[in-house]
C-alpha cells in the first residue's frame, strides 16, 4: 500500500478545503482518494459519504471538527477521485479497502461516521474491524439487511424516498436513461430529498453530476445497489457470530428516510444511542452541519 499525491480522475476538477490536504492511497490495486486535516495529535474520525455525493458532502462539517479531531474524509470506490473498479461493490469488500487505506495513512484506531451508502460501508467495516474502532455513527441510511425495509412502499407519500433502490438494480437500463443526464438526476436527489432545497447551489449539483459522469462513475454508483443483496448476506453472516459491540450513534432527521436510526440498529448492536436533527431532510451533513458536528463531537468525547 502506498500513499501518493495529485492523481485526480481525468478532467474532474479537485475541490480544495482550507486546512485540508488531498491524498491518494493504493490498496490492493484500487486507488482511493482521501482528504485529511484538523488536529494532527487529536483522535481521528473517518467520514464516508453516500449517493450521489463525494467526500465534499462533509465539507461544511469538517472545519467544525478540525479544532478537536484529526479528520479524514474518504471517497469510496466509484466516488469522486477514487478509482472505479468493475466489480466487488459489496460493502464488506469496500469496507476492507477503506480500513486498509486509513491504516496506510498512519491511523491505527479511529472513530467512523457514514451517511447513506457511506453508512452501509461503515456498518460492514465496523463488523469486521471492531478492534480498530472507538465507535461508529450512522446517518439516515437504509443499510442492506439492517435498516433497509424488506419491500419498497407503493404509497406515493413514502415511495419517492426509496423508489430508486429497485431502479438502480435493473441491469443497463439506468445507464441508458441517465447517461448524459446526470445533472438532472443529481439535482432531483439533492433538491427533493433536502428539507431546504436551496442548501445545494448550482455549483454543488455540477460537482456531483460531473463526478457521477466521469470515467464509469455512474455504473460504479449503481453497483452498490446491485451488490446490496451480497452486502446484506455478508452482514448477517458476521452477525450470526455476535452483535456489534462498539458504540453506535444513530443519526436521524426530522424529514429523512429512516425515522429512528438508533431503534433500527439496536437489534444488531449492544450499545446504541440516537439523535434526531431538526429541520433537515436526507442530506443531514449539508443541511445542518452545526448539529451534525456537535453530535459527532459529543459522541467522540471531544465536546
Amino acid at each position: 500500500m502506498t500513499v501518493s499525491q495529485n492523481i485526480p480522475v481525468h478532467d474532474l476538477p479537485l475541490h480544495d478545503l482550507a486546512g485540508f490536504t488531498h491524498r491518494w492511497v493504493d490498496v490492493d490495486g484500487t486507488r482511493l482518494h482521501a482528504v485529511d486535516g484538523g488536529r494532527p495529535d487529536g483522535p481521528t474520525i473517518v467520514l464516508l459519504a453516500g449517493f450521489p455525493q463525494t467526500w465534499w458532502a462533509w465539507s461544511e462539517v469538517m472545519p467544525r471538527l478540525a479544532a478537536d479531531l484529526h479528520v479524514i474524509a474518504v471517497d469510496l470506490p466509484g466516488q469522486g477521485h477514487s478509482d472505479r473498479p468493475t466489480s466487488s461493490y459489496d460493502t464488506a469488500t469496500v469496507g476492507g479497502l477503506v480500513h486498509r487505506a486509513v491504516q496506510s495513512l498512519g491511523v491505527r484506531t479511529y472513530w467512523l461516521a457514514g451517511h447513506d451508502i457511506g453508512a452501509w460501508v461503515a456498518f460492514s467495516l465496523a463488523l469486521a474491524h471492531q478492534d480498530h474502532l472507538h465507535g461508529v455513527a450512522l446517518l439516515d441510511a437504509g443499510i442492506p439487511g439492517i435498516t433497509l425495509p424488506e419491500s419498497t412502499p407503493t404509497d406515493p407519500d413514502r415511495a419517492w424516498k426509496t423508489w430508486h433502490f429497485a431502479f438502480h438494480l435493473v441491469p443497463d437500463l439506468p445507464e441508458a436513461l441517465l447517461s448524459g443526464r446526470e445533472r438532472e438526476y443529481v439535482s432531483w436527489f439533492l433538491r427533493v430529498k433536502a428539507r431546504t432545497p436551496d442548501v445545494f447551489d448550482d455549483a454543488d449539483v455540477e460537482h456531483y453530476a460531473a463526478a457521477l459522469a466521469a470515467e464509469g462513475g455512474l455504473t460504479a454508483a449503481l453497483a452498490y445497489y446491485r451488490d446490496a443483496a451480497e452486502s446484506a448476506r455478508a452482514n448477517h453472516d458476521v452477525l450470526a457470530r455476535g452483535r456489534l459491540t462498539v458504540p453506535v450513534l444513530g443519526v436521524s432527521s426530522s424529514h429523512g428516510s429512516i425515522p429512528d436510526m438508533a431503534a433500527s440498529i439496536s437489534p444488531w448492536a449492544e450499545h446504541t444511542t440516537g439523535v434526531v436533527v431538526p429541520d433537515a431532510g436526507h442530506f443531514i451533513p449539508d443541511e445542518q452541519p452545526d448539529a451534525v458536528a456537535a453530535a459527532l463531537l459529543r459522541f467522540t468525547g471531544a465536546a
